[in-house]
């Protein structure tokens, strides 16, 4: 194997080249991004860089001088628009082809949309240019409506009102973040942004975003209300770039299907967002748009793609910031799971959660409390019986309901 092509020059992209290079492959490194700029970290566009307490150039990944000793090259701004398995070969968007002998595959996702998505003052946030473009818009001081309440629509929310902006936050689910972390979480986190003076519309479904002469004027719901705003933020989930593997031959249904190696096909891997792979820890398969999962997978796919056939069985860690609150998360959270408070108190706004799925503890919470989530960490990893929490010091509910907001 003397060359290996990565496409995706983000977190999950670069940890694969650097992987490859540290466990000795010395051939041809090809790295392929469909943006013009050096690697960067994602994490901080909804935070740091839309408050602006950050300079962008800070998200960066790697120094200038990191990236030439790696000895890769480096193909910026120029996209992979189709894979030939057969022949070995990415096509670029200008028509080059780039031969390989192995492949990684850790292109990431793309926002999902809503029509009307584009009227002026629509925005959605992937990349730094999407974060430096919303920034520059918050900075009239709009009327902001945020679409969506998981992670990513609750943190711009937060961000927008820590810049001291109007902000309402629409939601079609009863509470926000109820994926994963159900209704009693999710009401905590309502009540959290209701203390900071964010609006929330939430079990109403969008219905369209409304606009005069091509700007966006308002976000019309389900019940007949529209929302007035300037500028409209659209956090509605996302899914894989995979369109470019269209005709390739590759398993895609949610992502790269992957076994749990993260091989999608001899000599060809998938990491990070874009990768469905069997989790045998779980024994289910995921896909994980998690920042921490991007650099993990990534250094498990290169491993493999040398030889290591080491099935790759995480424990998955994702965690929020919002305000002055941290929430930090182990595990899955399946969608009947249920949760019991296990250290400290909700009402003070420091406590960490177990939640048990069939009779097993499956993930646990932290709200503030990251040195008791991490020794609750090992209830996962042991995938311990829901009864081990009878013998947990601390606040114990009995049941689901009395975790409270």
């Amino acid at each position: 194997m003397r060359r290996i092509v990565v496409v995706g020059a983000s977190a999950a992209g670069l940890t694969a080249a650097e992987t490859l290079r540290r466990r000795g492959y010395d051939g041809t490194l090809t790295l392929i991004g469909d943006e013009p700029r050096p690697p960067y970290d994602r994490p901080p566009l909804s935070k740091q860089i839309l408050t602006g307490t950050w300079e962008p150039g800070r998200a960066s990944l790697r120094t200038p001088q990191h990236l030439e000793h790696l000895a890769v090259d480096l193909r910026l701004g120029r996209p992979a628009t189709a894979l030939d398995v057969p022949g070995r070969r990415v096509q670029l968007a200008d028509g080059e082809r780039i031969g390989f002998d192995g492949l990684i595959v850790a292109t990431g996702v793309v926002p999902r949309r809503l029509p009307g998505s584009g009227l002026t003052g629509v925005h959605v946030l992937r990349t730094l240019d999407d974060a430096l473009a919303l920034r520059t818009a918050l900075l009239a001081g709009p009327r902001v409506v945020v679409v969506g309440a998981g992670f990513l629509g609750t943190e711009v929310a937060a961000a927008a009102r820590t810049l001291g902006l109007e902000v309402t936050l629409a939601e079609p689910e009863p509470v926000p973040v109820r994926r994963p972390f159900g209704d009693r979480v999710g009401g905590l986190v309502a009540e959290l942004h209701r203390a900071h003076g964010t609006r929330l519309r939430c079990g109403v479904p969008v219905r369209r975003l409304r606009g005069t002469d091509g700007r966006v004027t308002g976000v019309e719901l389900g019940d007949g209300t529209t929302l007035p705003a300037d500028v409209v933020v659209l956090a509605v989930g996302s899914r894989p770039a995979t369109g470019w593997l269209a005709g390739s031959g590759l398993r895609l249904g949610d992502g790269v299907e992957c076994d749990a190696r993260c091989r999608a096909a001899p000599g060809i891997h998938a990491a990070g967002d874009v990768a469905s792979w069997h989790n045998p820890r779980f024994g289910t398969r995921m896909r994980l748009e998690h920042r921490m999962n991007a650099t993990e997978q990534a250094m498990a796919a290169a491993g493999n793609l040398l030889g290591d056939a080491t099935p790759f069985a995480p424990v998955p860690y994702f965690w929020t910031d919002q305000y002055d609150t941290r929430i930090q998360a182990y595990g899955v959270f399946p969608p009947d799971a249920h949760p019991r408070v296990v250290h400290g108190d909700p009402s003070d706004g420091r406590f960490t959660a177990a939640y048990g799925h069939h009779g097993v503890v499956t993930g646990v919470l932290g709200w503030n409390a990251p040195r008791e989530l991490r020794t609750l960490r090992a209830l996962v990893v042991d995938r311990a019986p829901w009864s081990a929490l009878t013998g947990t010091e601390g606040s114990v509910p009995t049941a689901p309901e009395e975790v409270s907001p």
